[in-house]
This record gives structure tokens, C-alpha cells and sequence, in this order.
């Protein structure tokens, strides 16, 4: 509760950063003449893009024989979501309530993890399709710089680092186990001074490795079952930018496509590299930045970015503190 409400209030503050160089009379006249039905298609959008992931999660629980409904599937995502903001750690930290959720449903703790990596695999591959489109937006208007080169490279090396784990475990369980051991002797060694014990088991790394092995073992002969969860993780980004447009038609803001998608890819790219909690704070100025760069009024630039930000970041933190109290309390009585 006391990240929240530190995120909120550092929300607030780069609010009024934002806000405080625009014009008070350009924003009242935008504030007047907004249209409340295309919020409320913006929030429509964000609902669609929470099934969506729950769809795709429930694809990836197939492909490695596991089977859940799609509405809890739901839940457990969205929940996931909040423990990514409560507790940051790259999109792996929401992990946490899938494993847990696993062990009460007796699932296995390798083929969920393949699940979670999948999903940041195919997650990131499919924002490099969207941020490839971003880039050529942001060349052809001269506004591509070192900051979104660097971010981009880091994000490409993060997608490579994690598809490179799963290959190694396709290939053999026990390099993959190897490798694991050897991390977590590299992480015991760093942490020791401070523990004075280790964090984690060398025999607990072969063992995960052994059911990570498991679970890659039924993605063989099923490439073509790849693509439905490709096309599940380019759609949540589809649903994004339509959430991002029908904001500059709720201010009745001039756009083009080529404003949508150099406009989101920049805030989405810094919204993974950034090292606040789901880049709050980084996103809202580098958004407000990059639209009005491309030729968007600082003032309508900014109130887009803060709507949009509601209904992708509060709103989903919302529902999702609300799921992870409904998660919970589901696991204590199946315990």
C-alpha cells in the first residue's frame, strides 16, 4: 500500500511538471470541448486488452499441455499485473502469483515458468515489430535520438537474453541446469556478506531446469501453435494504440497514424527500460516530449498522455489489486 501511494504521488507530481507548462486558457478550451464517449471507448479498449493477455496466457497454458479457464486466467493475470508495479523486476515479478497459483492447482512449476517467459518473449517480440514501425515514423520526421537507440538495443538484448534461456533448455535440460547453478552459486556469493546464508539451491536450479526441460519438451512439432500467441501479444498493442487514439479523439486532437504509433512506441519502449515502477514518472514526460515533437500542442499533448496513462495504468492497477485479494483468498480455501 505504501508503493501506491508513493506512486501516486509521484504521479501527481510530474502531473503538475507537465500541466504547469501548459496554458491554462489552451487547457480549459481542450477540457470543454472534450467528448466523454471516447473515454469511455478508451476504457472499453483497456478491458479488451486484460482478456486479450488472459486469452493469450490461456493459449500458452495449452502448448505446454496445461488447461485453465479463461476467466480465471483473468484474475491471476491481472493480479499479476499489480505485483508488477508493487514489486518491479522487468515483467518477472508478477511471476510470482502464477507459481503460486500453480502450486495450488498442482501444476507443474517448470511448464508455468515456460508459460511466463513465452509470454515476455512474445511480448517483446511483438513491440519490436511495433517499434521497427516507430522508428521509421521517428526517421522520416528527424526525431529519432541516442536515448530511444540505447533503450531499443536494451530491450532487443533482453528479448535475445530470455530466448536463449529457453533455447538451452529445449536443447538439454541439464546445460540449462548447469547454467542455473551457476547463477545461483554467482548469486549465494554476492549476497552471502549480507544473508550470512545462502539465497537459493544449486539442487533447487537442476530440479526447476529439469521441469523447465518438461515443460519446452511439449512445444515440439507444435511451431505452428506458436503463432496464435504471437498474434494474441501483437493485439494487446493494436488495443493499446486504439486506446491511445480514441484519447486524441476524446480532446478532439488532429492525428495521424504516424503520430499513434512514433507517440506510443517511445512511451512503451521506456515504460520496459525505465527503473520506476511500470516507468511512472519516465513515461508521462517522455510521451508529453515525443507527441508534441511530433507537431502535437504541448498542453493537448500532455492531457492525452495523463488520460492515457489513467486508462492504462491506474485502471489496470485497480482491477488488478482487487484480482490479486480475489487470487488470494481463492488459494487460502482451495489450501
Amino acid at each position: 500500500m505504501r508503493k501506491i501511494i508513493v506512486a501516486l504521488v509521484l504521479f501527481l507530481a510530474v502531473a503538475y511538471v507537465i500541466l504547469r507548462f501548459s496554458e491554462i486558457k489552451s487547457l480549459t478550451q481542450i477540457l470543454q470541448q472534450s467528448d466523454l464517449r471516447f473515454l469511455l471507448a478508451a476504457v472499453a479498449m483497456e478491458a479488451l486488452w486484460m482478456f486479450n493477455s488472459a486469452t493469450m496466457y490461456r493459449a500458452l497454458y495449452r502448448l505446454v499441455g496445461l488447461k485453465d479457464e479463461n476467466y480465471r486466467l483473468l484474475l491471476v493475470a491481472t493480479a499479476a499485473t499489480f505485483v508488477n508495479v508493487v514489486a518491479p523486476s522487468v515483467g518477472i515479478g508478477g511471476m510470482a502469483v502464477f507459481m503460486d497459483d500453480a502450486k495450488r492447482h498442482n501444476y507443474s512449476s517448470g511448464r508455468v515458468t515456460v508459460v511466463g517467459v513465452l509470454y515476455l518473449i512474445f511480448d517483446y517480440i511483438a513491440f519490436l515489430c511495433i517499434l521497427a514501425l516507430g522508428w521509421v515514423v521517428l526517421i522520416r520526421r528527424n526525431n529519432l535520438n541516442a536515448g530511444e537507440i540505447t533503450a531499443s538495443l536494451l530491450l532487443l538484448g533482453l528479448a535475445i537474453g530470455f530466448a536463449m534461456m529457453l533455447f538451452v533448455g529445449y536443447r538439454s535440460s541439464e546445460k540449462l541446469g548447469n547454467f542455473l547453478a551457476w547463477a545461483a552459486r554467482l548469486i549465494n556469493r554476492i549476497l552471502r556478506p549480507i544473508l550470512h546464508r545462502d539465497y537459493t539451491s544449486e539442487e533447487q536450479a537442476h530440479n526447476f531446469a529439469h521441469d523447465v526441460g518438461d515443460g519446452l519438451a511439449m512445444l515440439r512439432g507444435k511451431g505452428r501453435s506458436l503463432v496464435w500467441p504471437f498474434l494474441f501479444a501483437l493485439n494487446n498493442f493494436v488495443l493499446l494504440i486504439c486506446v491511445l487514439m480514441f484519447t486524441f479523439l476524446a480532446y478532439k486532437t488532429p492525428f495521424t497514424i504516424g503520430t499513434l504509433v512514433g507517440g506510443f512506441s517511445i512511451g512503451y519502449l521506456f515504460l520496459i527500460v525505465s527503473p520506476t515502477p511500470a516507468g511512472l514518472g519516465v513515461v508521462e514526460g517522455m510521451l508529453t516530449v515525443a507527441l508534441n515533437t511530433l507537431r502535437v500542442n504541448w498542453s493537448a499533448a500532455s492531457l492525452i498522455t495523463l488520460t492515457y496513462r489513467a486508462v492504462t495504468f491506474w485502471l489496470p492497477l485497480a482491477v488488478g489489486g482487487v484480482a490479486f485479494r480475489l487470487v488470494g483468498g481463492r488459494n487460502k480455501q482451495a489450501a
